[in-house]
């Protein structure tokens, strides 16, 4: 009686963060996750449409990117080149500078391969078990007022949710200037003053990676737009109608070296310890028999009359 008890008790020093994937693939982003939210004092638990676990309760939620399809598709290689040339070669540096940034920019090219070695190849499909579960868990974290924190995909599902709705591609955006996909921080975003955002980072302006095809459009209901590309393209939302609802296009977890990005994962975490409720077992389980949202569909129809192509990391 005692475990059970304790079981259902909402741990306020180390919050259960529920982080969701794919079943096959994503494990990089995972452990990247996982590690943003150690860092920030949290119990990271995978949530996977074959493992919908609850552990002890969930108080806070990270939906999470895409499969980590194959890299090569995504990254552009001549990106780690440029950016050791640029490391290596700044006259006005001094050579221990130089070194320093050095070795941090080598993290680029490891992480790059880390994900290349666990990738897997490239194909296109929709993957409706995860988009229901992840449909169903924004519900339940929003119905209990936990924190939610939406990377890239799981932002944009977030403002479906809500009533929104995406552009299928953004490459229009980009005729005057390409459009960089890659985990290096290599797209400048700019951050609504006086937003829940522009808190947690601290500034207003941003340097972010990018992974993505797909943005946000319409917003949905509660949702604000609080960061934009020189070109407008939508780069982060949060919904005012819940204490803490969070989604950024990039990709923080592949970026913990710089404290902005360390932020957002502190944040989800510190709210996580002041949440009154969790999602439980029975909870989990009323997500995945509950009726599959039409506005879903909708969007999961779209994405298949789509021309074949790779979709979000």
């Amino acid at each position: 009686m005692a475990f059970l008890e304790n079981r259902n008790k909402i741990n306020r020093n180390r919050p259960t963060i529920g982080v969701t994937g794919p079943d096959k693939g994503g494990e990089v982003a995972w452990l990247f996750a996982a590690l943003g939210v150690r860092l920030a004092g949290g119990k990271p638990v995978r949530i996977t449409p074959s493992s919908p676990r609850t552990s002890d309760g969930l108080q806070g939620l990270i939906i999470g990117g895409g499969a980590d399809i194959d890299p090569q598709v995504f990254q552009q290689e001549n990106l780690i080149n440029e950016y050791l040339q640029r490391t290596l070669q700044h006259p006005r540096k001094s050579f221990l500078t130089r070194v320093g940034r050095f070795i941090r920019w080598t993290y680029y090219p490891l992480l790059f391969f880390l994900r290349k070695l666990f990738s897997r190849k490239p194909q296109w499909s929709v993957d409706r078990e995860r988009d229901h579960l992840e449909f169903q868990l924004i519900h339940q974290a929003f119905t209990k007022r936990l924190p939610v924190l939406g990377i890239c995909r799981g932002s944009q599902l977030m403002n479906v949710y809500f009533g929104g709705t995406l552009y299928q591609d953004i490459q229009t955006f980009y005729k005057e200037e390409p459009n960089p996909s890659s985990i290096f921080p290599v797209k400048k975003v700019r951050i609504a003053p006086g937003s829940k955002l522009q808190q947690v980072l601290g500034v207003e302006k941003l340097k972010v990676n990018a992974l993505h095809h797909q943005a946000v459009h319409v917003p949905g209901r509660g949702i604000q737009i609080v960061a934009r590309e020189k070109n407008q393209v939508v780069q982060a939302i949060e919904n005012t109608l819940a204490p803490f609802m969070l989604g950024v296009q990039w990709h923080p977890e592949y970026l913990p070296q710089h404290q902005e990005q360390r932020r957002i994962f502190k944040s989800l975490v510190q709210h996580a310890r002041l949440v009154q409720a969790q999602i439980e077992e029975p909870d989990m389980q009323q997500a995945i028999s509950s009726p599959r949202s039409r506005a879903l569909e909708a969007i999961e129809q779209q994405e298949m009359n789509l021309q074949p192509r790779s979709g979000n990391v």
